[in-house]
């Protein structure tokens, strides 16, 4: 029995994915969108597993600490540990040992990212008071009137200013709602200052990802669903990318991208389906 013709696109994504070794993987409207799992996204993952190719979980959404992702992938029928991760939380506490040391922070974020902070040894607080020279804002989904006002007394006397993500909004099952990027720019029309970000787009969490895995940027391609977050880090870093359209960016928004993704295709099941051609190709 012949072979079903495959078409240039399959043949040009299964090329681009030779010589892989590492799949930087976005999450939220990548694999999964809230609390529903996307259909193609185990077998995905076990796509990658069975080239020999190994993953990391990359993501910016720093609500959570990574005990709470792997329950959540867990309840999703995904088994995954700690170790599968990389997150916004972890480029923050490398850039915070390197650089912030021994100095009190100021955490906006959740009950879980003030526990990873305190966790990684980092004096946190969440009042205003004397000695604070950081300010340190994740993608709170806790948020109170009174963290802004706290948050706009410090950066109104001056403290240092970081976040974890410029995202504007988090994807989830009934559309959009504000995440860590949205909250900065109200904090700029208040105190007229936005933070430096660490996590995705800029490329030190994607290398440091690489890092822990032992490859290099040649040996990876990211997977995301937003050109400004996870294309434009991939590409800042040296991987290679592809953009899904299962989550925040449409066809139209990408055409007019400045930012282009190496391939731009509907789903991960696509890029399954170009590791399967590939593997049979080889067989």
């Amino acid at each position: 029995m012949s072979r079903k013709p495959q078409t240039p696109e399959l043949v040009g994504l299964a090329r681009l994915l030779e010589g892989r070794k590492l799949f930087l993987l976005d999450m939220d409207g990548t694999l999964y969108l809230g609390d529903t799992l996307f259909p193609f996204a185990a077998g995905f993952l076990q796509a990658i597993r069975d080239s020999g190719a190994s993953y990391l979980f990359l993501t910016n959404n720093s609500s959570k600490g990574t005990d709470a992702y792997v329950e959540k992938l867990a309840r999703l029928g995904i088994p995954a540990s700690p170790g599968d991760f990389f997150t916004s939380m972890d480029a923050a506490c490398s850039h915070l040992r390197a650089h912030y040391r021994g100095r009190r922070i100021y955490a906006l974020g959740t009950e879980s990212f003030k526990a990873q902070l305190r966790r990684e040894g980092f004096p946190v607080t969440d009042r205003v008071e004397e000695g604070v020279d950081c300010l340190l804002m994740g993608y709170d989904t806790e948020l109170t009137y009174q963290k802004l006002v706290d948050a706009s007394v410090l950066l109104g006397r001056g403290v240092e200013y970081l976040a974890t993500n410029p995202d504007w909004v988090c994807p989830t099952a009934f559309g959009y709602v504000p995440d860590c990027g949205s909250i900065a720019q109200a904090l700029e029309h208040a105190t007229g200052r936005l933070p430096r970000f660490l996590g995705k787009p800029e490329p030190e969490i994607a290398l440091l990802a690489m890092e822990k895995a032992g490859v290099k940027p040649g040996e990876t391609v990211l997977v995301g669903d937003r050109i400004y977050t996870d294309i434009l880090c991939g590409k800042r870093a040296g991987a290679a990318t592809i953009l899904v359209f299962s989550g925040e960016t449409t066809p139209e928004v990408c055409r007019q991208s400045a930012t282009q993704p190496d391939f731009a295709v509907e789903n991960a099941g696509y890029i399954q389906k170009a590791m399967e051609y590939a593997r049979n190709r080889g067989n």
